[in-house]
């Protein structure tokens, strides 16, 4: 299937150049001229999806944004000319996508902000005792620096880039230690992850137990990373933003714990069961986080409309169905039964292997379509600057997260099925 080009969500929205900024910050919904949340629709959870729309070539038009010299900047993760073509100077990146997977191309990372950003978050991971020296192949190998400028392409500096860069790292520190590979295990997570959760979710307690509890916070790397990298992010993000991610990593670990509940009675859930653990254990955290790493801020009443939630979680569940795609051959090879979308279905459809693994394309591309409907929806009903800008990127960092899956091929190979 030939790649679809720039993301009809990234090419589509009107633009939001940073000089609007917090564009209806502390406003209600009606102040920035946006329907009420029980206006605009979320889809009904049975039933066959309706049939798409047909366009509109003059609403297209609108939606675009500006056009014309001087107009490019505007459209962080726009690629121009034919899909396939790389940045001018650049060389192709390295790594295919995965025949038949619905996804947009994005530019190169610029590579003077990927080096810097590598440089920082390795002296951060020194500076709270991150990893031992046998496991710095792999923090290379991780190649977070490309990830993040890659996802957020509208930051605009570089300790806004870093904000994301030390989560997304302590966000893998927690999985690999307490989950997976580096010592994790189902047996006891919900302690381990309720205590590291106070990282970012401080407690409130007596005087008397107040210290024991600040002390604990060094106690291993995990716990480590969460609290440094929350007391970053609270530099650079309101109090609404910093509780609205806090919310995400509850929303993740709970998804965490259902997995590991499952790992322990030796459990394969259903397709259905599967994929709703997955819109909690995924990348949610990272896309909502994406005004704060841009500069500016939706405020709390549009980003807690319905239908802004369901744009947040399709482009989450779909980024997630990614990495299960691009990971499937690490985690056959790695011991014990790893649960991905491509496994369930075998094991819960009684299907070939490979027939589960196209599957699960179709289903990632399903939830892809539906990621951008209800966008450009949204879009259309609240024509918020701030909105637009937002939704641009969640779409970009969608784009991003396919892009280094893709290109890291130290970390993934694709299975022999076509």
């Amino acid at each position: 299937m030939p790649d679809p080009g720039p993301s009809p969500v990234q090419s589509s929205l009107p633009a939001a150049a940073a000089a609007f900024g917090t564009y209806g910050h502390g406003r209600g919904v009606e102040a920035v001229g946006c329907i009420r949340p029980e206006q605009l629709a979320v889809p009904a959870p049975a039933g066959p999806p309706a049939p798409a729309a047909a366009p509109n070539p003059a609403l297209e038009r609108i939606l675009r944004g500006p056009g014309g010299l001087g107009t490019t900047g505007l459209h962080p993760a726009r690629i121009e000319g034919p899909p396939s073509a790389p940045a001018e100077g650049s060389e192709p990146a390295a790594g295919r996508p995965i025949p038949g997977l619905y996804h947009h191309p994005v530019p190169e990372p610029d590579p003077v902000r990927v080096a810097e950003v590598s440089r920082r978050i390795k002296a951060w991971a020194d500076e709270v005792d991150l990893y031992p020296p046998e496991w710095e192949d792999q923090f290379d190998g991780f190649s977070v620096g490309r990830y993040m400028v890659a996802c957020h392409p509208d930051a605009p500096t570089l300790d806004h880039l870093m904000l994301a860069t030390r989560l997304m790292v302590a966000e893998n520190v927690v999985d690999d230690c307490y989950c997976e590979d580096h010592g994790g295990s189902p047996v006891g997570l919900g302690g381990r992850l309720l205590l590291a959760h106070t990282a970012l979710d401080p407690l409130h307690t007596t005087t008397e137990y107040q210290p024991q509890w600040s002390q604990s916070l060094y106690s291993d790397a995990p716990r480590r990373a969460y609290r440094s990298a929350m007391e970053y992010l609270l530099q650079g993000a309101s109090p609404s933003q910093a509780d609205r991610f806090r919310h995400d990593m509850a929303r993740l670990h709970l998804g965490y714990l259902a997995e590991a509940a499952w790992a322990e009675t030796d459990y394969v859930p259903q397709v259905w069961e599967y994929l709703a653990m997955r819109q909690f254990n995924n990348f949610r955290p990272c896309p909502t986080i994406t005004d704060t790493v841009g500069g500016y801020e939706l405020p709390a009443d549009l980003h807690a409309q319905p239908a802004m939630q369901r744009v947040i979680a399709l482009a989450g569940n779909a980024t997630t169905i990614v990495n299960d795609l691009y990971s499937y051959t690490k985690e056959l090879a790695s011991p014990g039964r790893h649960l991905n979308l491509p496994v369930v279905i075998a094991e819960r459809e009684g299907v070939s292997v490979k027939e589960a693994y196209l599957k699960a394309v179709e289903v990632h591309n399903d939830l892809m379509h539906a990621f951008e409907a209800a966008a450009s929806d949204l879009a259309t009903a609240c024509p918020a600057p701030n909105v637009a800008r937002f939704l641009r990127g969640v779409a970009a960092w969608v784009d991003g997260n396919h892009y280094w899956h893709m290109t890291n091929t130290y970390r993934y190979s694709l299975p022999d099925f076509w």
